[in-house]
């Protein structure tokens, strides 16, 4: 069994301020707008070193979305940060009718999303982004699982013509991607290989996935675990493929079941090769305050939780 080895836990926003800056540094081009939230988004970087591509809107989510939309029309290519719940539901509008309808080259980057938010509370925890962002046509949505790759992420995005949206989170979290890992928007990356059971997580849950395909090894079940960074478009290849070895799957997100990963991937699966799936998200719930770790815990997010969806998966198989 292939070892991933945490080199230190770093949050992923400051992955997404680390390739921002470098960005910068590249293509005189690349702009960036936040709505009163540069420290937390980790783009104090960038505005102190561009000053003059660094536009600070305030708490106008909406503005911001505009004035986005009309510097990629100039040719820019810009940069959004604020948290998840204010850069989707605040905004939706905005996005659909100036970003995704008219496929304006708009990088909508979204920190502290899901329930790692932690002490915040429900009012700024978002587990609905995904399921927003992935219904829009022309929007490509990306969920990276730790610092090096949420880095890797945003500087493919910048190569790509059209909207992203791009998910990151607020606590620190296992390092433990390759730094130098070559980022391909729509290709799933396997981590493990196995035959009893394809488990498919996204972001923060890819570390507990791992952790528990280890629990699940000592119970003699080899389960094939793949990261699925990119939720839109789906590497419906790599996930057929691997169900049809496997015969049943289980996905982990930290989102809300309803319009989820899960949700894509049980959509490609009836269609295609109906096996038992089982969902590790959050159940129809609003979050509340607490710490990352004891959220996980509550919400059912946690590497058990994965443990127990896979000997369920199976059972059903059986």
């Amino acid at each position: 069994m292939q070892e991933y080895i945490n080199t230190g836990s770093k949050d992923t926003r400051s992955g997404f301020g680390e390739a921002l800056l470098e960005l910068g540094k590249l293509n005189p081009e690349v702009v960036a707008l936040c709505a009163d939230l540069t420290g937390s988004l980790k783009m104090d970087a960038f505005a102190k070193t561009f000053p003059d591509r660094f536009f600070e809107i305030g708490i106008a989510e909406a503005n911001m979305i505009g004035i986005a939309a009309g510097l990629a029309t100039g040719g820019k290519i810009p940069f959004t940060g604020t948290f998840a719940n204010f850069s989707t539901g605040r905004v939706y509008d905005q996005i659909r009718q100036s970003i995704a309808y008219s496929n304006k080259n708009v990088k909508i980057c979204a920190s502290h999303a899901g329930i790692t938010l932690g002490e915040d509370g429900a009012t700024h925890q978002n587990m609905e982004d995904v399921g927003m962002m992935k219904m829009l046509p022309n929007m490509i949505v990306i969920n990276p699982c730790d610092f090096n790759q949420t880095k890797a992420a945003t500087l493919a995005i910048a190569k790509h013509t059209g909207p992203v949206y791009l998910r990151f989170g607020r606590p620190k979290m296992p390092n433990f991607t390759d730094p130098h890992f070559d980022f391909i928007i729509g290709k799933a990356l396997p981590l493990r290989e196995g035959t009893d059971i394809s488990i498919f997580a996204t972001g923060h849950l890819v570390w507990k996935a791992l952790e528990a395909s280890k629990i699940l090894a000592e119970q003699g079940i080899q389960s094939e675990v793949i990261n699925i960074h990119t939720i839109k478009p789906l590497d419906e290849d790599t996930i057929l493929h691997s169900v049809r070895k496997t015969g049943c799957a289980v996905t982990a997100e930290e989102h809300m079941r309803n319009g989820g990963l899960g949700d894509s991937i049980a959509q490609l699966l009836v269609r295609n090769y109906p096996v038992p799936v089982e969902m590790v998200a959050v159940d129809d719930k609003f979050g509340e305050s607490g710490t990352p770790d004891e959220l996980m815990k509550k919400y059912g997010l946690d590497s058990i939780d994965v443990v127990n969806a896979v000997l369920l998966a199976i059972q059903r198989k059986q």
